[in-house]
């Protein structure tokens, strides 16, 4: 662990201390690139905090202010679920502060893991965010049984359900996204054509992650984290995913000529690994 690690560990550990006191508080874990070993100097502290029940505006700032305080705060923001941000005065990192309900965790655990059912794109992101996030406070055992939950074999039928799932959506019925992208060139629509290009690229990467049996990782470093984790890739998956990014913001029809590159090698990867997309 590197000396920046170290310090948002420690740092991490005593913000988690601090809510230790709040009654409404069940469990605290570090998750995000400090608990999975891809932390740099400039990384943030994912911090999760699990609650049953909602925690007063007052009591975040509490936690902050008895922490040592901060330069800058945002708090009580009402997307993602309910965040906190702000720069730690004593050490100048960034905290992400994420307030999760303990039941509905439980819940996201249950629905992908033991009833195997998928989203379009990130279906088992937050699994992964269970699994790999690292326990920081836990006085009932709580989380310690949640992420105990998350640590089964990847299960067979979530990992087809999800490729199912996604699949259509990339080319094969009316509604689809390369359908949308293709309407947006027509009409020149960059906003739109970005918009979908992205919606495309999660299903995508849904796909690519669960053909491997591999957690979603979340938004970020997808290419590093499929080549790292990912034993099956479609052919030059880095190449035309820049293709397509480096064209998606022009108005004209490249991007399809990209994308259906894209799609094409990831269904002569899937029909490789034994699936039959046209039953899809």
């Amino acid at each position: 662990m590197s000396v920046s690690q170290q310090l948002a560990y420690k740092r991490a550990s005593e913000l988690a201390a601090h809510f230790a006191a709040l009654p409404q508080v069940v469990a605290v874990a570090l998750g995000g690139s400090q608990s999975n070993g891809s932390a740099d100097v400039e990384s943030d502290i994912d911090l999760y905090v699990y609650i049953e029940a909602e925690l007063p505006r007052t009591a975040q700032a509490a936690v902050i202010e008895q922490s040592g305080g901060a330069t800058r705060d945002d708090l009580n923001l009402p997307y993602w679920g309910g965040t906190n941000l702000w720069i730690d005065a004593a050490t100048g990192i960034t905290v992400d502060c994420m307030y999760f309900g303990t039941a509905w965790m439980e819940e996201e655990v249950a629905r992908v893991l033991e009833t195997h059912q998928p989203s379009l794109g990130y279906s088992t992101s937050f699994c992964r965010t269970v699994q790999q996030s690292r326990s920081l406070l836990d006085p009932h055992g709580w989380f310690q049984a949640l992420q105990a939950r998350s640590m089964q074999p990847y299960p067979e039928p979530l990992r087809r359900n999800i490729m199912m799932h996604n699949h259509p959506v990339l080319r094969t019925i009316m509604s689809s996204y390369l359908h949308q992208i293709e309407r947006a060139v027509g009409r020149s629509d960059i906003v739109s054509i970005n918009h979908r290009v992205a919606a495309l690229l999660a299903s995508y990467f849904d796909i690519v992650f669960a053909l491997n049996g591999v957690l979603h990782p979340g938004e970020k470093r997808l290419l590093a984290f499929a080549h790292h984790e990912c034993p099956l890739l479609p052919m030059e998956m880095a190449a035309d995913v820049a293709a397509v990014l480096g064209a998606a913001g022009t108005a004209g029809d490249i991007v399809v000529v990209h994308l259906t590159r894209l799609l094409d090698h990831l269904d002569d990867l899937l029909r490789k690994s034994g699936f039959d997309t046209s039953a899809w």
